[in-house]
Parts: C-alpha cells; structure tokens; sequence
C-alpha cells in the first residue's frame, strides 16, 4: 500500500502507477510521469542489448512522444535511496528544474521529494 505521506491523490496515484507497472513487468523500476494536462505516463526499466533506459527515462520518453510539453510531477518506485542524474535530467529537460520527483520505496512508500533541478 502506498503510504499517503500527505500527497495529493493526484501524486498518490503516480506512486501507486509506478509501484504497479514495476510489479507487473517484473523490472527492477517502476515511473510514471504527469504532464501539464494530467494524462499520464507509466514505463519499467527497458534493458535490451542495444538500448537501456531507467523506468523514468522511458516514462518520460513516452509522454514525448504522446505529445506532452511539460511535467507537473514524476514518480520513480526503485530499491536506490534517489534518483539518479540521468534521471533528473529527463525529467528537467521536459518540466524543468522544479518539477517534483517522488522518490519511493519497493513498498510504495515515499522516502524522498527532490526537484529535477
């Protein structure tokens, strides 16, 4: 269950879609992405021979590539205490530096809120 920590429902629901897709796929990460309309966009950990993208590079590829022009928020479930840079940088380069990434645990709790910037 994904603890509220006082989160909005709408980023309540990014964690539980991250915590969901990582768990359906069997990946190492779960993300899901919200863009300024509030569509959002959930993705697992790519690993393939010739492409390797995080959970929340690829959720932020597809909300790109639906059309999307900004963020409102991005959550990633994983087993690291935070995003990694690269991470970050998707997300920034898209909302930019203010945009809040929830960072949660494989229990969908949230452990950390850290901007892109």
């Amino acid at each position: 269950m994904t603890d509220s920590n006082g989160l909005a429902p709408e980023d309540r629901k990014i964690v539980t879609l991250a915590r969901s897709a990582r768990a359906r796929n069997g990946v190492p990460e779960g993300a899901a992405v919200r863009d300024e309309t509030g569509r959002t966009y959930v993705a697992g950990t790519v690993t393939l021979d010739s492409l390797k993208l995080s959970a929340l590079q690829t959720a932020v590829a597809m909300a790109v590539a639906s059309g999307a022009k900004s963020l409102e928020a991005a959550a990633v479930v994983t087993e690291a205490e935070t995003a990694s840079e690269a991470d970050l940088a998707a997300v920034r380069d898209l909302g930019g530096p203010a945009t809040p990434v929830l960072v949660a645990g494989l229990d969908g709790a949230v452990r950390a809120t850290v901007t892109a910037g």
